[in-house]
């Protein structure tokens, strides 16, 4: 049996390895580095995909919430809403700004924020703190989108702005309803281990906002104006290189059925592990691009001890939530805050997911799971 890879991307380099090759070379030979056509014909393709009107593509999924942030004013004496559970990236960019991450607990059962306690947490900060509530960032965490159908009700009943972190959602839906288009922005990640990765950094925030587009392209280039000296805002260098898009173009042509493979995939997991181990719950409607497969048990030590001594890579995402954060301890939250994000950070773990794994290294994986629960 062959090394199991956590994320195989040369195996996924073996079914276009050679036309990712000549897309670079095509860039290579016309030399627009920065801002070339592939860019934009990257942009036009998610539009299509996902059915946002404007798909505006930057640096990195990181430099994609910051714009967002930026093109809609929010700054100091805000406050935004936002998944403890989640990388830093999510809550980093609101301290950037000066603005305040007021954090959320999440559900037990999808791991990602509870619309509940998003409205308790409003109403407190409304209540209790001289900051001024301006947005919610949901996270689609592990691929699967937020409870956006609630979540836009609370926003709007409080005039926020919903703001989607769908950095590993792109492919998944609601109903007829695409990732990234529920919100009144939403960002990508284009991370090499992204469902749909590039061979470095990359993103892309889509929006039907044609004023806040304009911003976007703007704040993408240094705030710049009608032209490169005439600078009308403050932005960061943030676009994204004509590389990474030529090779986004030539992988979303497979993503479709690559993320078809991930669904078969997780139900042979689901279906061997069944009644050892909880996993995350898929609401009905709901599709999930399984961008990590993950599940909860009590037993994780164990289940880690067995899985390294069979050299199965297997990764905690994320061991230590981020009210709990060293970088975020002058926001004074503590240990028993929010329960459910730390209850699931002590129990989570994510085995290996991509669209290559083999019958045989799925059975070697979930049998060996289930030796360590024996």
């Amino acid at each position: 049996m062959e090394k199991i890879e956590f994320v195989d991307l040369k195996a996924q380099g073996f079914v276009i390895g050679h036309d990712i090759k000549r897309a670079i070379d095509r860039v290579v030979s016309h030399g627009r580095f920065i801002m070339g056509p592939e860019v934009h014909e990257l942009e036009e393709k998610l539009s299509r995909f996902t059915k946002a009107e404007y798909v505006i593509s930057c640096s990195s999924g990181t430099d994609a919430l910051l714009m967002m942030l930026m093109a809609m004013g929010i700054g100091p004496g805000d406050a935004v809403f936002t998944s403890p559970f989640t990388f830093i990236a999510t809550a980093e960019v609101i301290s950037l700004l000066g603005a305040v991450p007021v954090f959320v607990d999440i559900d037990a059962a999808t791991f990602n924020i509870d619309p509940v306690k998003l409205e308790q947490e409003i109403e407190k900060v409304k209540k209790e703190s001289r900051l001024t509530p301006k947005a919610v960032i949901p996270v689609d965490i592990f691929g699967l989108p937020a409870e956006y159908v609630a979540i836009t009700e609370i926003a709007a009943k409080y005039d926020l702005k919903v703001i989607g972190d769908a950095a590993q959602s792109l492919g998944a839906q609601i109903g007829d309803k695409k990732a990234c288009t529920m919100a009144h922005a939403a960002s990508t990640s284009f991370y090499p281990a992204k469902p749909l990765g590039c061979y470095g950094d990359g993103g892309a925030i889509f929006t039907n906002d044609s004023s806040l587009k304009e911003k976007l392209i703007s704040i993408r280039s240094h705030g710049k104006g009608d032209h490169k000296y005439n600078n009308v805002r403050l932005g960061i260098n943030g676009r994204m290189d004509t590389l990474q898009a030529a090779i986004v173009i030539q992988k979303l042509k497979i993503f479709k059925n690559e993320l078809g493979k991930r669904e078969k995939i997780a139900q042979k997991y689901k279906k061997r592990l069944h009644g050892l181990v909880e996993f995350q719950k898929i609401p009905h409607q709901y599709t999930t691009t399984w961008a990590q497969f993950s599940f909860v048990s009590k037993e994780r030590s164990k289940i880690m001890a067995k899985l390294e001594a069979g050299k199965i890579p297997c990764v905690i995402y994320y061991p230590k939530p981020l009210h709990l954060q060293e970088a975020f301890f002058r926001l004074k939250y503590k240990n028993g805050d929010f329960p459910v994000a730390e209850n699931i950070g002590d129990t989570i773990l994510s085995i290996p997911m991509h669209p290559y794994l083999g019958d045989d290294q799925i059975d070697f994986i979930t049998d060996t799971i289930k030796l360590a629960l024996q």
